[in-house]
């Protein structure tokens, strides 16, 4: 028989609290995509609103403060999802300068702010201006070619079936298909209409093989050009031997001089093999740096970039006339999301600037002296030496760049595995390649090394790696094999 009865037990969870899932939000995102963020949050929350004009910039740096400034009242870091963390234990004099922009006294200029009413005309100075694509380009040359409406048709359904790289794809069949049944278009016409399309530019576009993107480049320039006759051969014929650097069997088949031969294989090379990428828009991507590295007499110093900073701050106006009735709590609603956010965004400062400069520190000889002295390091390293945990270093390490004297570096670029020497000590897998490449290019031209005989002077030097591994990384870094290096009689 079922008894009923009340038991008591106590147990722990871990909650994402709203608060917590912002924060976590907000740590991952890249400059670009946090201030859309939280130019969506000024609109559509009365509680936020940007900085006013005339604010001064405060900076400090540890010399000036005898003490780290994020240790002074630093928000709560983020464990592992999300949960806080203990404070890590107070560390010695920091080696690393980090001039951190005051979240008391930000600056709200016009010129620097990114929430002021410039900002979509100064968006518009990166965007891409041309925006014409390839069916674009041909289809205005080919509405000026005065050619027959039945032409014009044809014309069009031949642009259709031309790829981004400009080679069209179809067979003449299907492309009269796509005409039927107001024409019926055989394949002589649609071959005079290729041929008057061939003809627009970009040169080469048309074609159905590379040989033929060859030939009709080749056949624009002057018939006296030296080696023309002998590049029109190359291009029919022989494109394959050229791409094997079979120099020996190219001769032999072309019958022609040395000279005459260098001169075709130039204005072979000279050619375009995708002739529509020219013409095809490609969206630029426009990486901004989240933290400068700059070398000073005193050091390293490490600053946050002012342009990424979120300068947003309460409507003191509107919190100061929300009273406790009913009739207000949407504001307070909105004033308690305000609050999260910039709490978030303090912390989302803090971490990011402790990862930068703990970077940094580890990084010193990289930044000096080059790939060939950077440190292994993991996510763990940074975690335990900031006293958070490797989530929260992931992260914040995702999307977000370095501005170094050396270039902008995604934050990941910092991580790598290592390789442990005979003696003990570790080597990065960045420093390996960075050998690798640099034995390869002080490599005789006609001796080239290979993987085995790079694995053997590795090893001299306490890197013991195998020579798979060493192939490896040089694939990687796009670099020939020993023989094909040879065979091209060049440097890499």
């Amino acid at each position: 028989m079922l008894k009923t009865s009340l038991q008591l037990r106590m147990s722990q969870q871990l909650t994402m609290t709203p608060q917590l899932q912002q924060a976590i939000r907000l740590l991952q995102m890249p400059a670009q995509e946090l201030q859309a963020h939280i130019r969506e949050l000024l609109e559509s929350n009365v509680m936020l609103e940007a900085e006013d004009e005339g604010e001064s910039d405060g900076t400090m740096s540890f010399e000036e403060l005898g003490s780290d400034p994020n240790e002074q009242a630093a928000p709560p870091s983020l464990g592992e999802e999300g949960e806080p963390e203990a404070a890590p234990p107070p560390e010695p004099e920091a080696t690393v300068e980090v001039i951190d922009d005051a979240w008391e006294n930000p600056s709200a200029n016009p010129s620097d702010s990114p929430y002021n009413n410039d900002d979509d005309d100064r968006q518009q100075e990166f965007q891409d201006a041309s925006g014409e694509t390839l069916q674009e380009h041909l289809s205005w040359q080919l509405e000026m070619a005065k050619l027959e409406p039945r032409q014009l048709s044809i014309g069009r359904a031949i642009l259709d079936a031309i790829n981004d790289d400009g080679y069209l794809t179809e067979p003449f069949d299907v492309i009269a298909a796509t005409l039927k049944p107001e024409i019926h278009a055989s394949d002589e016409e649609i071959g005079t209409v290729l041929a008057i399309v061939q003809g627009l530019d970009p040169l080469g576009v048309g074609a159905r093989s590379v040989s033929e993107c060859v030939t009709l480049q080749l056949k624009q320039l002057e018939p006296s050009t030296p080696g023309l006759a002998c590049a029109l051969q190359i291009a029919a014929n022989h494109l394959e031997l050229v791409a094997h650097r079979e120099m020996a069997s190219l001769r032999r088949v072309l019958g022609c001089g040395d000279e005459e031969i260098e001169q075709a294989l130039a204005l072979v090379r000279g050619c375009h093999p995708r002739p529509g990428s020219q013409i095809s828009p490609s969206k630029a991507e426009y990486i901004v740096p989240d933290v400068f590295v700059r070398r000073t007499p005193t050091g390293w110093t490490v600053e946050m970039n002012p342009a990424t900073l979120p300068r947003v701050r309460l409507n003191q106006g509107y919190a100061n006339l929300i009273g406790r009735t009913a009739s207000h709590a949407t504001m307070r609603t909105q004033l308690q999301e305000a609050r999260w956010l910039l709490r978030s965004l303090e912390i989302r400062h803090d971490t990011l600037m402790k990862v930068a400069r703990s970077i940094v520190e580890r990084q010193t000889a990289f930044l000096e002296q080059g790939d060939e002295f950077m440190k292994p390091m993991i996510l763990r390293d940074i975690a335990e030496a900031i006293g958070m945990h490797e989530s929260t270093i992931s992260r914040v390490t995702a999307g977000k760049y370095m501005h170094t004297p050396r270039g902008v570096f995604e934050l990941r670029f910092f991580f790598s595995s290592h390789v442990e020497s005979a003696d003990g000590s570790e080597t990065s897998s960045t420093a390996i390649r960075a050998k690798i490449r640099k034995l390869i290019r002080e490599e005789p031209p006609g001796a080239p090394l290979s993987d085995s005989r790079i694995a053997e002077m590795l090893s001299r030097e306490g890197i013991t790696v195998a020579r798979r591994t060493v192939a490896k990384y040089r694939e990687a870094m796009g670099i020939a094999p020993s023989n094909e290096r040879k065979r091209a009689g060049t440097r890499q």
